[in-house]
């Protein structure tokens, strides 16, 4: 089956975007996560959380590379420290502590900015997921907030995951 990646250009607002990006990972994120399950729960075992890393660097390039091929900058400068998963994911823009130890959430967030590099909103990429086992528990999702700055997007996550987290 081929995969369909979702169409950027620009123009979308930060809304269509993730409109788009949460139509690619709902028709792929069941698949792959079965595909590569046996995998995954055996590299669990050995290397945790970043099992998890080795599942969205097969899912997210869908939409970053989307995204960036339609001339959307879609990071921040990495720093020398910076842990990159799912092709832009980045550690230090995420939040983590929602859910128990077998359904916990982390929202990364990445500011979207257009061909001029002015700012459109921010993409959250929302990742459920078990400390205890290989396991995804749903589906990963996008949201879009229009707000850019930090304080505004930590509020933002908030808003959408409720009261609680704490920043890593």
């Amino acid at each position: 089956m081929k995969t369909e990646y979702p169409t950027f250009r620009q123009g979308m607002t930060i809304e269509e975007i993730s409109e788009a990006g949460n139509r690619y990972i709902v028709a792929e994120w069941k698949r792959l996560y079965e595909e590569m399950h046996a995998e995954l729960t055996e590299a669990f075992r050995t290397i945790e959380d970043a099992a998890y890393g080795v599942y969205l660097d097969r899912l997210m390039p869908g939409v970053f590379g989307g995204l960036i091929e339609a001339g959307f900058d879609v990071m921040e400068p990495l720093r020398e420290d910076d842990f990159v998963i799912g092709q832009c994911l980045v550690f230090r823009s995420s939040m983590e502590k929602w859910g128990s130890e077998d359904n916990r959430s982390r929202v990364f967030w990445n500011v979207i900015r257009d061909g001029q590099g002015e700012p459109i909103g921010t993409l959250l990429t929302d990742i459920p997921h078990s400390h205890l086992k290989f396991d995804i528990p749903s589906s990963p999702r996008l949201y879009a907030l229009r707000e850019h700055g930090r304080t505004e997007i930590s509020a933002g996550i908030r808003r959408v995951k409720g009261e609680g987290g704490k920043e890593d």
